[in-house]
């Protein structure tokens, strides 16, 4: 309070124990998996493994190149912005290793008949390297040799320069020339030696060429390297660093569990969902998109389920079967190609958080550009297949294909639902935010009140929003905070003890119309 001596007009800000609480972010994928390549340009991250955002298809495309073969990741980023997602951060699990052999390239002669004249190769291996190709100035001589210069090139920046070369054996050939001296490159003269280069105006065609790199050898991933490390910001526990994020997904597990036989992997696809099913468990506000192992039919599912895949979380959600989309690849001439459906699926997600809100269930919706499902499931199926969590994937002629289901993977009926725990975990994260502001203040009756406006007014906007159960606010909601949850035992412990409870909306999953035949009666 400050003190007054000289007689005036005096102005105090008061600061108001109401604060607005702004919802959480609710729609942040975070894919994990393999990439055609890795993002080098942060030299705090030279393997480019640490989480990095992106907002669009070209943006991924830029940092990790675009469709690629044993790639199932881009495949699923590419689904999930066309469904609907904006937001996801790409967490880079490397399934290759340079080859260690020099990067090369042929260069093409202005002449056809000469085909490739010059082959040159890096001395490192995997080397960066880019060759500028030039022609020299021949001058007013009508009987100058035509002439040419080669300029090496790292990182966009001439290191060596190479002038008035030829394709003689000579101490002016290419070869002669750039071996005694460079430290980056040596060539070799393809073409022979005693050839006619007479009234050539240019010998090798001018342009900027790239080294080709020898094609990357594969390694084997384990389920520890999915995984990864917090400390080392790879892999699944790479993401705590992106703290925004609200979906898991691990779209190129089958490409790590497939064996040589073709056959799949099936513990190492259980001990990779385990590991991001306790991720998500331990930060609370994430969920894990799980894909069903491919080829199974819905008997095979069911006992797989039961049997292997025991999960029993309320942060997981499970879908089945897989999907077929265009083949931008076209590997083999497949025009079609099955990938799993956790990356439409979470764009589906995203799409309906922005159109009806978190608390609406991501099912009954299109799945924007999938063909076909790798296999029809019946009513009959799906009445199998429901009740132990797994959400299929059906069409319905004309209506598309859509997603017909929105269980978690939860046997505590309260949590049976996506939407019900994707809510919680919106208000949850929200409350924790926007109530910072109360640490450290004197807990009395003003900090009390204050939060219970806080909160009373954010729930009191969920429920107008439809987002809450109840005729009205009492029934969708209520705030306790007094005497009764702060005893002065806790006052003395340094306690704020708040309590929240919210009526969630649940989906209507069976809609059931119950009608009879109406009798006519005498009047």
């Amino acid at each position: 309070m400050p003190t007054y001596t000289a007689p005036g007009v005096y102005v105090e800000e008061v600061v108001s124990s109401q604060k607005v609480l702004s919802s959480a972010p609710t729609a942040v994928a975070a894919f994990v998996g393999f990439t055609e390549r890795a993002p080098l340009d942060d030299p705090n991250d030279p393997q480019g493994l640490a989480p990095r955002l992106v907002t669009s298809w070209n943006q991924f495309e830029a940092l990790y190149g675009g469709f690629a073969p044993g790639c199932m990741l881009p495949l699923s980023v590419y689904g999930y912005f066309a469904n609907g997602g904006s937001i996801a951060y790409i967490c880079r699990v490397p399934n290759v290793e340079p080859a260690g052999e020099p990067s090369r390239i042929e260069l093409p002669a202005s002449d056809r008949a000469l085909g490739l004249p010059v082959a040159i190769e890096s001395l490192e291996p995997d080397a960066d390297i880019t060759v500028q190709i030039s022609t020299d100035d021949a001058g007013t001589d009508e009987d100058a040799v035509a002439t040419f210069t080669m300029t090496i090139l790292e990182g966009g920046e001439p290191v060596e320069s190479f002038p008035r070369l030829d394709l003689s054996g000579g101490a002016t050939g290419v070869a002669t020339a750039v071996n005694g001296t460079s430290t980056k490159v040596k060539v070799d003269l393809l073409v022979e030696k005693d050839v006619d280069l007479s009234g050539q105006l240019e010998l090798i065609r001018p342009g900027v060429y790239d080294l080709v790199k020898a094609a990357p050898v594969p390694v084997p991933v384990n389920g520890r390297k999915f995984a990864g490390s917090e400390s080392a910001r790879a892999g699944i526990n790479g993401l705590a660093v992106a703290e925004d994020v609200t979906m898991v997904l691990v779209p190129d597990l089958v490409t790590a569990a497939t064996q040589e036989d073709g056959t799949i992997d099936l513990s190492l696809w259980k001990a990779v969902q385990t590991a991001l099913i306790s991720h998500c468990e331990q930060h609370g506000n994430r969920m894990a998109v799980l894909d069903a192992p491919p080829g199974m039919s819905p008997q095979q599912i069911k006992e797989w389920r039961s049997d292997v895949a025991m999960y029993d979380s309320a942060y997981a959600a499970l879908y089945y079967p897989w999907i077929k989309v265009d083949n931008p690849i076209g590997v083999n001439g497949d025009r079609e190609m099955l990938i799993p459906p956790s990356g439409h699926i979470a764009g589906v997600w995203a799409r309906t958080d922005e159109t009806r809100g978190v608390w609406k269930a991501p099912a009954n919706d299109t799945m924007r550009g999938v063909l076909d499902i790798e296999r029809n499931v019946t009513q009959n199926e799906q009445s199998l297949l429901n009740p132990i969590g797994i959400n299929c994937i059906r069409p319905f002629g004309t209506r598309g294909i859509r997603v017909w289901g929105a269980r978690t993977l939860a046997s505590d009926t309260d949590w049976q639902y996506i939407n019900v725990r994707r809510l919680f975990n919106m208000v949850e994260a929200s409350i924790l935010t926007g109530t910072q502001w109360a640490v450290f203040e004197p807990n009395d009756i003003t900090l009390w009140e204050g939060v219970k406006r806080t909160l009373n007014a954010y729930l009191r906007g969920l429920w107008s929003a439809g987002a809450l159960f109840g005729a009205n606010a009492d029934e969708a909601f209520y705030v306790k905070c007094d005497a009764e949850t702060n005893p002065p035992e806790s006052i003395d412990a340094g306690l704020l003890i708040v309590e929240v409870g919210i009526a969630p909306v649940k989906p209507a999953e069976f809609v059931v119309f119950r009608i009879s035949q109406k009798k006519q009666s005498a009047s």
